[in-house]
């Protein structure tokens, strides 16, 4: 008798998945959305300043200094994203609470990333403001550790192809969407104000719908031992030499797309002759634009990378093809140009982002350390945006030391963000060649 209710409660009651296997089934349509919208708001959290408000800012309090003033607080704000997404990333992995082990830092992130937005809207200094910045990047980089590690963790992988270019246009919706916000609401303080606003409102679906699963009892690490816990954010090239050829050519991509577009605002004025107010407007419109193709490109991409499982063919061309738009740049400094690139970069980045994530995710070491993995990824999109601020305001300064902008025929000519383009595409070229070291993922 024993026996037979034993075997009724096995019977009818669900089998919990464990939150270190591997998904088999496809997570609901719900799940996606909720996701989605999610990502939207993260991103709209980073891209609005990013594009838009941090470059007014730095203007707005010093405007002889505005190329030198933005490269210290993105750089710093990328330094603090270099370490805290990786660390954020690896304490969601030992995370034991009730709840799950992401959906704590989604929400935590988002309500950090929030205040810090508006700190940002009252500063009025470069102190303050870089602070705000750094708070920005810290907290949202927890909040994105999270959000990325539930793609592994919940979606199979012959469905993360798709899954990955949902979410790329909803990074890119979140770019237009923060750059929108930044461009329409007609004052620095509104723009960070509505975007934190947002923020919070986006997360919300995601939060309440995570299908988070938490540690079992006998999966829960042991107490922390910091020694093996510093020592665990160094994967070694020799024993995962494909996980470092996929960071190396993520670093590479990166630091192609963040010297195009960390100082796009500045090219529209310096290099093609648009006022403060004009520049905002055009740095929306060409948004709008990169974002209208990337979706055109993502999902198909993602779905066709899926269907025939290849993977690094895909990678390579969508860096060939983003390389050729900081190539227009660098060499036809005009309106109409810059729109031909922003097609091209939102063809290269929209393959690039829904096949690259699928790629990653089929290389990370193991089960156990997902997030922390994938934050050690990040940092080869983050670092990047270190690299590039300090060395595009370098290669600016010198160059035009020898030569600034000239006037030509055909309009204006800037040797220096000539210069810069160039060392983009140079980057995401070699980017390009190395997935093709990558040997476990066809």
């Amino acid at each position: 008798m024993q026996v037979r209710h034993d075997a009724q409660v096995t019977a009818e009651t669900p089998v919990r998945r464990s939150a270190l296997a591997e998904p088999t089934e496809s997570p609901p349509a719900r799940w996606v959305a909720c996701l989605t919208l999610c990502s939207v708001g993260l991103w709209a959290g980073f891209f609005g300043p990013i594009q838009v408000l941090l470059a007014q800012q730095a203007e707005a309090i010093d405007e002889d200094n505005k190329k030198v003033i933005l490269a210290v607080v993105l750089g710093l704000g990328a330094f603090v994203s270099v370490l805290c997404n990786p660390v954020f990333g690896a304490f969601s992995d030992r995370t034991t609470l009730r709840m799950g082990r992401r959906v704590p830092w989604v929400v935590a992130g988002a309500v950090g990333g929030a205040l810090s937005l508006l700190l940002l809207a009252v500063a009025d200094n470069v102190v303050v403001m870089a602070l705000g910045w750094c708070g920005v990047q810290a907290t949202l980089n927890a909040m994105l550790a999270a959000v990325t590690a539930t793609i592994p963790d919940q979606v199979p992988v012959g469905s993360r192809g798709r899954i990955g270019g949902i979410l790329a246009i909803a990074q890119t919706v979140g770019v237009v969407g923060g750059t929108g916000i930044a461009s329409a609401t007609g004052s620095i303080a509104a723009g960070y104000a509505v975007t934190a606003v947002v923020l919070l409102a986006l997360t919300v679906p995601y939060s309440l719908q995570s299908r988070d699963i938490p540690l079992a009892p006998e999966e829960r690490p042991p107490a922390l031992d910091w020694g093996a816990f510093l020592r665990s954010f160094w994967i070694s090239p020799r024993a995962h030499p494909d996980f470092a050829w996929a960071w190396i050519t993520r670093f590479l991509v990166n630091l192609g797309n963040a010297l195009g577009l960390l100082y796009l605002l500045y090219y529209l004025q310096d290099a093609i002759g648009f006022t403060s107010d004009q520049a905002a407007d055009r740095v929306f419109v060409l948004t709008a634009t990169y974002a209208a193709v990337l979706m055109a490109t993502a999902v198909t991409f993602g779905i066709w990378s899926d269907r025939s499982g290849k993977r690094k063919v895909f990678v390579i061309w969508s860096g060939i093809v983003g390389a050729c738009a900081t190539l227009v740049l660098a060499l036809v400094q005009t309106w109409p140009a810059a729109v031909v690139a922003a097609v091209l970069m939102g063809i290269g980045y929209g393959i690039y982002t829904s096949v690259d994530f699928a790629l990653i995710t089929q290389v990370l070491p193991g089960a156990e350390d997902r997030a922390k993995d994938l934050g050690v990824i990040n940092i080869a999109n983050a670092l990047p945006q270190v690299v590039a601020p300090p060395v595009a305001a370098l290669i600016l300064i010198v160059v035009e030391a020898f030569g600034g902008v000239t006037e030509t025929n055909g309009g204006r000519f800037s040797v220096g963000y000539c210069a810069v383009y160039a060392s983009a595409f140079v980057a995401a070229i070699l980017g390009s060649v190395f997935v093709t070291r990558i040997r476990s993922v066809p």
